[in-house]
């Protein structure tokens, strides 16, 4: 098979890049290791910056978006009791929609036949080759048989453990990574929210967050020991835990229910520098992982993807370079800004092992700082709803 970009993973990042390119007029194929039905049943996270917002606007993917989907003025920051809301329309004039990666990733499988998108699903043992010249290829096992896809550019969309970074030599490349000493236990079940925006929570127990997947379905998190396992807590323990640590407003209105779904996610920042090796391209958690206190994750691999779209489609339409050439260094400046905050706002509202009580002090210290400072919050905002591209 001969197309113009072999995409490889078909998470959002992936799904996001074939369809501006094939919107464009570009071949584009995406290959995918999973079956449909894993990639459709992992639980991600939901809160979209107006970045990725605008692509499923401009692919006339957002109906079920628009429809479904929760416009958040703001969000709130808790300590000591007390809720701190950050009013992110009045301090900055932008909002965040809460909508399911799951949902957005299953709109983009779903709007790929009409595009003329092809997903391979389940290409097994996939390989890349000859990606520092013209004529890169990726190969892959299919029923059997390897089945090998050419093509001028090689999208590498398939995450931390992917194929795509493997293939860049050590020698060319740098990583740079922060793993935390606790991870999220986090829960989704069919209640309604206790509070109709975020709570990011810093309690001396550890942090919690309470949010939301629509109206009747929470996800609620804690954060937790690496040594803990989701045996450790049953569904009432987890419940109780996070009653304590919430505001007692919000955990006044916490209406519990069953598991739909319980996990503990491991934390870390992680960069890999550059996010170009000859004609091979790196996009989302491929060359990038934020701890999700932040809520960068999704965005960032959506800024890529507009660089990424963009550098391509000058390239294949206009024979134009500069932006291909410059794709590497451009998102890398938005990924180190949204790994500075993601870093920040984990640290401002974790308990870490080591912490002092001059630590604990210095974390109150800014939360009162944040709480009582228009400026302060105005910065919070600014990040929160993502930075210029």
């Amino acid at each position: 098979m001969k197309t113009q970009v072999a995409i490889i993973g078909s998470g959002p990042a992936g799904l996001m890049l074939g369809h501006l390119l094939r919107q464009a007029g570009i071949d584009a194929v995406i290959i995918e290791r999973q079956t449909q039905e894993h990639v459709l049943s992992r639980i991600r996270a939901g809160v979209l910056e107006t970045v990725t917002t605008d692509i499923l606007d401009e692919l006339d993917i957002a109906a079920r978006m628009h429809a479904e989907g929760l416009p958040h003025a703001g969000f709130n920051l808790a300590y000591d009791e007390r809720l701190v809301r950050i009013d992110m329309r009045a301090l900055v004039g932008a909002d965040v929609m809460v909508y399911g990666q799951t949902e957005l990733t299953k709109d983009l499988i779903d709007a790929a036949p009409a595009r003329g998108l092809e997903i391979i699903w389940e290409a097994a043992d996939v390989a890349l080759h000859d990606v520092t010249g013209d004529a890169p290829a990726v190969t892959y096992i299919k029923d059997g048989m390897e089945k090998r896809v050419e093509a001028r550019f090689i999208a590498g969309c398939d995450g931390f453990h992917g194929p795509s970074r493997q293939a860049i030599p050590e020698s060319q490349g740098a990583s740079y990574e922060k793993v935390y000493p606790f991870g999220w236990l986090g829960i989704l079940s069919d209640v309604p929210p206790c509070n109709h925006e975020l709570i990011y929570a810093n309690h001396e127990h550890g942090f919690a967050l309470a949010s939301m997947r629509s109206p009747t379905r929470s996800r609620y998190y804690i954060q937790v020991p690496l040594t803990d396992k989701v045996e450790d807590w049953p569904d009432e323990r987890l419940w109780d835990e996070l009653c304590l640590r919430l505001p007692p407003e919000a955990a006044s209105h916490v209406t519990r229910g069953p598991a739909l779904e319980k996990s503990i996610a491991p934390l870390r920042s992680f960069v890999f520098e550059p996010m170009r090796y000859g004609s091979l391209f790196l996009a989302g958690d491929a060359a990038h992982i934020v701890p999700p206190t932040g809520a960068k994750g999704l965005n960032l691999a959506a800024s890529d993807v507009r660089y990424l779209s963009r550098a391509m489609i000058a390239w294949f339409k206009s024979n134009d370079s500069e932006a291909i050439e410059a794709y590497s260094q451009k998102a890398l400046a938005r990924v180190w800004k949204s790994e500075r905050f993601s870093w920040q706002l984990t640290m401002l509202m974790h308990r870490f092992p080591t912490d002092s009580a001059f630590d604990r002090r210095v974390q109150i210290a800014e939360l009162d700082y944040i709480a009582s400072s228009e400026a302060a919050q105005k910065t919070v905002a600014e990040n929160y709803v993502g930075l210029p591209l």
